[in-house]
């Protein structure tokens, strides 16, 4: 029961976290693996918890992004090839060499977190004055958006901001078309990434199940009162949360 609890909480806690900073993941995979769920089931899992987020905030930013259905079928069609691609190598890895990669993604995803404001605002200042797809190419740009893709379908942690960078470069200001965007590209990605797992027997579905509906529960929650929590406490408090578990994953990989 105390399994379940952790697990229930975390999802709250992680969906409220989505909605408010990002980074929910730091806490739900971390909880995933204190569960017992080994590494690669609770990367799967955490991916399959994430999903209704994903797809019930892509619908909400439906609106935002009808200026951009140009883009949607050439940007679906690199999320669900790439991203497919991601899962594929993530399932031919050994649970030993995924425990060794992890706390070098979890510090990347940190990372990122960390200076993702920054990173976009660097990319902003680059374009402005000129169009995104002129200065570096649209065969580049997808190239970009195909590796991210892989990324998302291989860990799930960080791919929202990889793609708001991605979106940045290719020109884009609208920051609600961007998060629509985002979150379209990521519900398409880890819907393969789900399915693929689902295939090789790769999800834990009662643990990862209660996670998700912790999830869905705190992100609404915190989504109505949104106005009313301080986001840069949010976002303090996730670094140092996600720097205490990318440094305990170090330790425990190893020197242990």
């Amino acid at each position: 029961m105390m399994t379940e609890i952790l697990l229930l909480v975390a999802g709250l806690l992680g969906g409220a976290v989505n909605s408010l900073a990002g980074g929910g993941s730091f806490i739900v995979f971390p909880a995933l693996l204190f569960s017992g769920v080994p590494p690669i089931l609770a990367n799967a899992s955490n991916t399959y918890a994430a999903l209704p987020g994903y797809a019930s905030g892509a619908v909400g930013y439906w609106k935002a992004m009808a200026p951009h259905k140009d883009k949607l079928i050439l940007y679906g069609i690199i999320a669900a090839v790439f991203g497919y691609l991601g899962a594929e190598l993530l399932l031919v890895v050994s649970e030993e060499q995924f425990s060794k990669v992890v706390p070098w993604l979890m510090a990347f995803a940190v990372t990122l977190f960390i200076f993702g404001n920054q990173l976009n605002a660097a990319v902003k200042a680059r374009n402005s004055g000129a169009k995104g797809m002129q200065m570096v190419g649209a065969a580049l740009l997808l190239a970009l958006l195909a590796a991210v893709c892989v990324y998302g379908g291989f860990f799930n942690a960080g791919l929202g901001i990889l793609l708001l960078a991605f979106l940045a470069l290719a020109g884009m200001t609208d920051i609600h078309a961007m998060n629509g965007l985002k979150l379209y590209v990521s519900s398409i990605v880890a819907l393969v990434a789900v399915v693929r797992f689902a295939f090789n027997s790769r999800i834990d579905w009662y643990h990862g199940s209660i996670a998700l509906v912790g999830v869905t529960i705190g992100g609404y929650v915190a989504a109505r009162l949104a106005q009313h929590i301080p986001r840069n406490w949010i976002r303090v408090g996730v670094i140092v949360y996600g720097i205490g578990m990318t440094a305990y994953f170090f330790w425990s990989a190893y020197f242990a």
